[in-house]
């Protein structure tokens, strides 16, 4: 195939139109187009993006806006519901500290810079089927309308059509367990130790517990709660504010500061995420003309803190593949050679902590025993993060062409 020139970034969140200002850094044009009427990001909470995802952001330039809008996290602080810490894990030597963001925010930024460069956003654009041609591929949308370019880009989140259209065996988000809250509390809430550069993990007896303070005094905070039906954030929304309100403070009685924070909270406040949910192993990341990024491919659950950080080292390191790889599949292939151990790594990590949240109180009881003793010996904040965190991408290198790539194709769907 020809070198590509042009691309279809399905998808307006946070992958598309990093993966568009990547490509277009890297000479090539995309158009993104998003289901909704308007940019994604506008419900949800704050976001954490760490060192390595800031790198990857700071590549195509959004870096300065993005710090203007965020607030930084410079230690980790780690405890016991009973208010006792047992673990402190600052910023790594020679690491910028992470960010926290609210979605809103982060979606906004970078529209504003797709926008400023001449990248167009076609919204109402709600993806359902394509047609692959020799030269090109053409995206059909629900209103009617189609678009066609060298290649299609799919970076629609965890739901992803265009990951059923490459592969329609491929695997489906799976439920963790564990349902998500977060809310701001009032600054009479907020406990008198509390910094805003820090962001506290507290393992309760029940359910886990995190909180970080704002700059206004107030506290922001977020609940994983073992839950086990699944449910979709409409499902989740769909029960009143006040009811989650009451089970979240029965799981939180006598823990400290949890049971505080909620109950000064506003229940209209709350913000009612549904099921974290996270993606198993995608046999296949791509086929034809049609790729797959972020979420739509890796989504590990928000356990990982890696979340945002994966999604646009993805886009960055397709966009690098795009530009040095004169044609298909090798350009796709390089891309997922470059990027599958490293998320699928991250997300079984990620697997891991959400059991430890999510099990019973035996499970937790051994944690809140073993935890301490892990961070003081050969859990090392390095050990913790170093090989994450330290991650870069060199786009002023040149990617190489795999030795290899037909195992990951799948076979053409039929009809």
């Amino acid at each position: 195939m020809a070198s590509v020139k042009t691309a279809l970034v399905i998808g307006g969140g946070i992958g598309g139109p990093v993966a568009a200002l990547a490509l277009r850094k890297a000479g090539i044009d995309a158009t993104i187009h998003e289901a909704y009427d308007e940019p994604a990001g506008g419900t949800g909470g704050a976001l954490m993006i760490a060192p390595n995802g800031l790198a990857a952001l700071r590549i195509v330039g959004v870096d300065a806006a993005l710090a203007a809008a965020g607030q930084p996290i410079r230690t980790q602080v780690f405890a016991h519901g009973t208010g006792r810490r047992f673990g402190t894990v600052p910023v790594l030597p020679g690491m910028e500290p992470s960010l926290v963001v609210r979605r809103g925010d982060l979606c906004r930024i970078l529209h504003d810079e797709a926008r400023s460069r001449g990248i167009p956003t076609e919204f109402g654009k709600r993806l359902v089927g394509v047609d692959e041609q020799p030269d090109g591929i053409v995206a059909r949308f629900a209103d009617g309308t189609s678009a066609r370019a060298d290649i299609l880009i799919g970076a629609d989140g965890i739901h992803s059509t265009v990951r059923t259209l490459i592969d329609p065996a491929a695997p489906v988000p799976q439920h963790t367990g564990l349902i998500s809250f977060g809310s701001p509390a009032p600054e009479a809430a907020t406990p008198a130790w509390a910094k805003c550069d820090e962001m506290y993990f507290v393992q309760g007896r029940k359910a886990f517990f995190g909180y970080w303070r704002l700059p206004d005094g107030r506290t922001m905070w977020f609940s994983n709660l073992p839950y086990e039906r699944h449910l979709t954030s409409a499902q989740a929304r769909a029960v009143a504010a006040g009811q989650w309100r009451r089970q979240l403070r029965e799981a939180y009685a006598g823990d400290l500061p949890a049971e505080r924070v909620i109950g000064l909270s506003d229940p209209d406040d709350l913000i009612v995420l549904g099921s974290m949910e996270a993606m198993p192993p995608v046999p296949h990341w791509y086929r034809g003309r049609m790729v797959l990024t972020g979420d739509a491919v890796h989504a590990p659950s928000s356990s990982s803190g890696q979340g945002v950080s994966l999604t646009v080292e993805s886009a960055v390191e397709l966009a690098r593949c795009l530009r040095d790889l004169p044609g298909l599949p090798a350009a796709f292939a390089a891309y997922e050679g470059l990027r599958r151990e490293r998320v699928e790594s991250i997300a079984a990590t990620a697997a891991r902590t959400n059991s430890q949240k999510s099990g019973g109180p035996v499970a937790r009881a051994l944690t809140r025993l073993l935890a301490p003793i892990f961070l003081k010996t050969f859990l090392t904040p390095e050990k913790m993060f170093g090989p994450v965190h330290r991650h870069r991408i060199d786009w002023n290198r040149t990617v190489s062409a795999p030795a290899d790539h037909s195992a990951s194709v799948p076979p053409a769907p039929p009809g």
